[in-house]
C-alpha cells in the first residue's frame, strides 16, 4: 500500500508554496481538505482529496503532476486498451487530468515508468532527438559472444534504420542464459527485443532499472508515488540542457565509450542480485 504524502508537501510540489510556507498557510487556517480545516501532519490524495487555499481549489485541475511506477509485466502502457487489458492507469487511483505515461514499456516488461501531465516535459523525455537514457535488465537465451555484445553497442540496422550506439555490459553467465545491461538513448517500439532477435537471441525477461537517470528501486511491483521536486527540476534541466545544444548545432549523440562496460556489480548496486533478481 502506498503511503500518502503530508499535505505540506502536496502543496509545495503543486506549486502553491514552498513547503514552509505551506506549513504557515495551514496554521494559518487557510487551508482545507475536503471541507475541514487542515492541521499539520495531514496526509491527503491529491487525486481525490478537494484541497482548498483560501477558499480556492487546488487540486490536480491545472497543475502540472509527476508519478514514477514501477509498471508489472502484462500491463499495456497506454491511457486505454480496446482490448479490456489492465492499462497503467489504472494502477494509478483517481483520475487527474489528460495524466499520460511517458514513452512506451513493454507489455511484457517490467520497471522504471513515469506518468505526467506535463505534455512538454513527456515530449522532450520521450523523443529520441533529447537522447534520455534508460537503462535495462536483459535475461537472454544463449550466450552473447564479446564480439557480437560490441557489435550491438555500435550500433545495428533494424527495420526502422540503425540504432544509436549504446552500452551494452555482460553480467552474468549460466549454462544456457546470460544477463546483460543495456543503456539506450532512443525508445523505439520493442528496441530491446528487435535488437536481440536481430542478434539471433530470444529475450526471456526485460526490467527498466532506471529512466533519465531516475531509479525505482524504491518501488515494489505495482506501486506507484509522486516524483520528488528535485527528481523533477533534474528532469526539467537535463531537456532544457539537451534542447539548448539542439538548437545551438551542437550534437548531443551519446559518446562512443558508452558502449564500455560499466564496473562489474553496477546492477547489485542498483537493487538487484547476481542473475538479475531484485534484492528483499
Amino acid at each position: 500500500m502506498n503511503p500518502l504524502p503530508r499535505l505540506q508537501k502536496v502543496l509545495s510540489e503543486m506549486g502553491v508554496a514552498s513547503r514552509r510556507h505551506a506549513e504557515d498557510l495551514i496554521r494559518e487556517g487557510r487551508v482545507t481538505v475536503n471541507g475541514r480545516a487542515a492541521r499539520i501532519g495531514d496526509k491527503v490524495d491529491p487525486l481525490k482529496d478537494h484541497i482548498k487555499v483560501d477558499g480556492r481549489l487546488v487540486t490536480s485541475h491545472g497543475a502540472k503532476v509527476y508519478f514514477m511506477l514501477h509498471k508489472p509485466k502484462n500491463v499495456v502502457t497506454t491511457a486505454e486498451d480496446p482490448e479490456g487489458r489492465t492499462t497503467v492507469m489504472d494502477l494509478v487511483k483517481g483520475r487527474v487530468p489528460r495524466l499520460f505515461p511517458v514513452g512506451r514499456l513493454d507489455y511484457d516488461a517490467e520497471g522504471v515508468l513515469l506518468l505526467t501531465n506535463d505534455g512538454e516535459l513527456a515530449h522532450r523525455l520521450s523523443h529520441p532527438s533529447f537522447h534520455v537514457p534508460r537503462t535495462y535488465s536483459v535475461k537472454v537465451k544463449g550466450k552473447p559472444a564479446p564480439e557480437e555484445i560490441e557489435k550491438m553497442s555500435r550500433g545495428i540496422i533494424l527495420e526502422d534504420g540503425p540504432t544509436a550506439p549504446c552500452r551494452v555490459a555482460l553480467r552474468r553467465e549460466t549454462r544456457e542464459n546470460a544477463w546483460v545491461e543495456m543503456t539506450l538513448h532512443e525508445g523505439r517500439n520493442r528496441q530491446v527485443k528487435r535488437m536481440w532477435e536481430r542478434m539471433g537471441y530470444l529475450v526471456l525477461k526485460l526490467e527498466r532499472m532506471s529512466f533519465a537517470g531516475l531509479s525505482g528501486r524504491d518501488l515494489r511491483v505495482g506501486e506507484y508515488r509522486h516524483l520528488r521536486p528535485a527528481e523533477v527540476e533534474k528532469l526539467k534541466r537535463m531537456t532544457k540542457e539537451r534542447h539548448a545544444e539542439s538548437v545551438a548545432g551542437r550534437s548531443i549523440t551519446p559518446r562512443r565509450d558508452l558502449r564500455t562496460a560499466a564496473p562489474r556489480g553496477q546492477l547489485e548496486e542498483r537493487g538487484f542480485a547476481a542473475g538479475g533478481k531484485r534484492r528483499k
